[in-house]
């Protein structure tokens, strides 16, 4: 980007001396300005960023204070957060240290002779722009007015792809799991029947002995954070460096016995919703997060996928609530006696609102009031208006309720879950033996 700008400044240069025609006749090399510089100096284009130096040189790649900047600052952008001073300079030491991961992975995969084409990060991009309702020439500007960069977020792309296929091509291909291993744990799933099984996400944050003070003191800044309205699954996609990180941390349905004991032990007392303090594991330092809990192969009413309409009314811009409360009331009157199904064209013909139908709506997927409300109605129902004035209100009629049968995984399942727990321990110690090789040159 730099080289194009500077070919841009000097054909624009170029451009205008030709059209002045006068400069050659009037400043003539001499001893004293070789250059021929004219005295009144007209600039032309942007002014020259500073010289920008070198955080680290990662194997001959250079880290640069910029990089650390614009990754800190896409950070704050996904997590939503306003850390301290002192919390931020935190969070900038843990972005330098996964800039430095993410360049060795960039560098293995080069040596693997692994490419990772521009198109293959631009049709990334593209998909991370539209989640964010943007083009990616929007998300770029969106990003460069608060000091990040479409640069950075690449890089991450680069950086995700890289070390998947380098998991794909050096580690789970030598992972091997046995039949018998496979057997073993679909008995334990007998014998553990109508035990509690727990939908978490995990931050991993790797540390020596001489690093594990740093390293509590990273996931305490995270936790608080997270605490403080941040999203889990940005926090894990920055910071951990478990494999999982690239699906926000996501560890699916798991049982405390199939996890580290640290971890399982403070999982059994958490409740969903919350965030643990930070585990100390070998090798380094868990954050979990429980979303959800349910009993093994147990029938689970939350289980249920559900068919849907939605009615809602919407108010024009400046409508009081003086004006809105008794529309919302009458609303609410006639979605109780709404007569079935059937009846939510009748109910949005009467307000002038908007009817949506909506198949293979998963229960556990809605909001916790949601489904405790929907849990206890029956078939033909609508729930309690919700939403705001600013949004439109709603009512959610139940037009079916499919409740899923709860069945012992599949010898597939199984194998697919232990060889992902093994290629994610064997990915660890890979990126550790990268570090241990590298070359870096700190500035």
């Amino acid at each position: 980007m730099r080289s194009k700008v500077l070919a841009v400044l000097a054909s624009t240069t170029a451009a205008a001396l030709i059209a002045g025609g006068a400069f050659a006749q009037d400043n003539p090399l001499t001893s004293a300005n070789p250059l021929g510089l004219p005295e009144n100096v007209t600039v032309f284009g942007s002014r020259m960023p500073d010289v920008i130096k070198a955080t680290a040189i990662v194997n001959g790649e250079v880290i640069t204070q910029t990089d650390i900047n614009q990754r800190l600052a896409f950070l704050l952008i996904a997590s939503d957060a306003q850390p301290s001073a002192e919390e931020l300079e935190r969070l900038r030491q843990q972005v330098f240290s996964n800039l430095i991961d993410e360049t060795l992975q960039i560098q293995a995969a080069k040596s693997a002779e692994i490419e990772i084409t521009e198109a293959e990060i631009d049709r990334t991009v593209e998909r991370v722009a539209a989640n964010v309702k943007q083009t990616p020439d929007q998300m770029a500007e969106y990003l460069k007015a608060r000091g990040a960069s479409i640069r950075t977020v690449r890089r991450q792309i680069h950086g995700e792809i890289a070390w998947r296929r380098i998991q794909g091509q050096k580690i789970e291909s030598r992972s091997s799991v046995g039949e018998d291993e496979v057997k073993a744990v679909l008995e334990r799933l007998e014998a553990s029947k109508g035990s509690q099984q727990y939908r978490v996400g995990e931050i991993y944050i790797p540390a020596t002995a001489a690093t594990m003070d740093q390293a509590r003191a990273n996931a305490a800044q995270i936790i608080d954070g997270i605490r403080q309205g941040g999203s889990f699954v940005a926090y894990a996609r920055q910071f951990s460096q478990a494999s999982t990180a690239a699906v926000g941390g996501d560890l699916g349905w798991v049982r405390p016995e199939q996890l580290p004991e640290p971890i399982a032990a403070v999982m059994r007392q958490m409740a969903p919703g919350q965030i643990s303090a930070p585990i100390p594991v070998p090798g380094g330092i868990s954050i979990i997060a429980v979303q959800d809990v349910r009993k093994v192969l147990t029938a689970d009413p939350r289980d249920a996928v559900l068919t849907m309409k939605q009615v809602s009314i919407k108010f024009p811009a400046g409508t009081s609530r003086q004006v809105a409360e008794p529309v919302v009331a009458r609303f609410a009157q006639a979605s109780r006696s709404i007569g079935g199904c059937g009846g939510a064209e009748k109910l949005a013909a009467d307000f002038k609102a908007e009817v949506v139908e909506a198949d293979n709506v998963k229960l556990r997927e809605l909001p916790p009031v949601l489904q405790q409300m929907i849990t206890a109605m029956q078939i033909g129902q609508a729930t309690q208006p919700i939403g705001s004035l600013e949004d439109g209100v709603r009512v959610l009629v139940l037009c079916g309720r499919d409740v899923a049968d709860p069945t012992m995984p599949t010898y597939d399942q199984i194998f697919a879950q232990l060889n992902e727990e093994r290629v994610n321990l064997r990915a660890r110690r890979y990126l550790r033996d990268l570090r241990r090789d590298a070359v870096i040159d700190f500035r």
